[in-house]
């Protein structure tokens, strides 16, 4: 069983789930190693999440289980950091602050908006609130590079209106491409996110398209993550999601640890 590089504990706010459930239920699945990426959006909008994690209390109970579990399963200390342009400093400021083996760097919010929210999508077709949130993606990895890979690029389609009914590569293959060769050019990862499947979209986040386009624009560090909140969605399609790559033109996935990549044949 792959290595799971993206969940979340009741560390971050949108999860109840005690992390030694998660840990169990990895192991009862097979996974050899796993990841928590523990949600920490600086400057998030008031709302029902805060999506700050307590970093002493993740750090210490993570630690301790570890070692509890370290027979039977390694477990890696990851964030999902929230990029937003008018945070400066204070990005890079954390992920340097904390021995972390793996940071994602995700949008989850654009304009103080988060698209998860149907205020996002009011005033604008749904075509320019993709193309709004591509764009301030764009603006954030050009910005930063305090992150190992970027995580689900095309996220908003799992909210949109529509979803992704209308919603395709093609159409904002521009703006797409150029996070892309930004992506490349820093030698930031891209991140294979099964949640797509749990959203019943029909494909991972982001789409094939483009997981096949940054292989061919050199993109090689590529990372297996399920976006799990609960135990059930561990690892969830991960065998759909390799055959996928492997179409895709890749033949490893990659585990950070200690920031550094490893890869290991699909």
């Amino acid at each position: 069983m792959y290595s799971d590089s993206h969940l979340h504990s009741s560390f971050s706010s949108d999860s109840d789930t005690p992390m030694e459930e998660m840990i169990q239920t990895a192991i009862s699945k097979g996974l050899s190693s796993m990841c928590f990426t523990e949600h920490q959006d600086l400057d998030f909008p008031p709302g029902e999440f805060d999506f700050l994690v307590d970093m002493d209390a993740y750090q210490q109970t993570l630690s301790t289980l570890a070692k509890k579990y370290q027979e039977q399963i390694h477990i890696r200390f990851g964030i999902e950091l929230g990029l937003q342009p008018q945070l400066g400093n204070q990005l890079s400021d954390f992920v340097n602050s904390y021995p972390f083996d793996f940071v994602i760097g995700s949008v989850h919010v654009v304009d103080r908006l988060d698209p998860y929210e149907s205020v996002f999508y009011e005033n604008r077709s749904e075509k320019e609130a993709y193309l709004r949130y591509f764009t301030c993606l764009l603006e954030n990895v050009k910005k930063y590079s305090c992150f190992d890979v970027c995580g689900h690029i095309d996220y908003v389609v799992r909210y949109g209106p529509n979803k992704n009914l209308y919603y395709s590569y093609q159409n904002y293959q521009e703006i797409i491409d150029e996070i892309l060769r930004v992506l490349v050019d820093k030698n930031i990862g891209l991140e294979c996110n099964t949640g797509g499947f749990k959203y019943g979209l029909g494909h991972p986040n982001p789409t094939e398209e483009i997981l096949k386009r940054y292989r061919e624009l050199g993109g090689e560090i590529i990372t297996l993550g399920s976006d799990a909140h609960v135990p059930q969605y561990i690892a969830y399609e991960f065998e759909r999601a390799v055959d996928i790559l492997k179409q895709c033109g890749f033949s490893y996935y990659t585990v950070f640890e200690k920031r550094k990549p490893i890869f290991f044949p699909l």
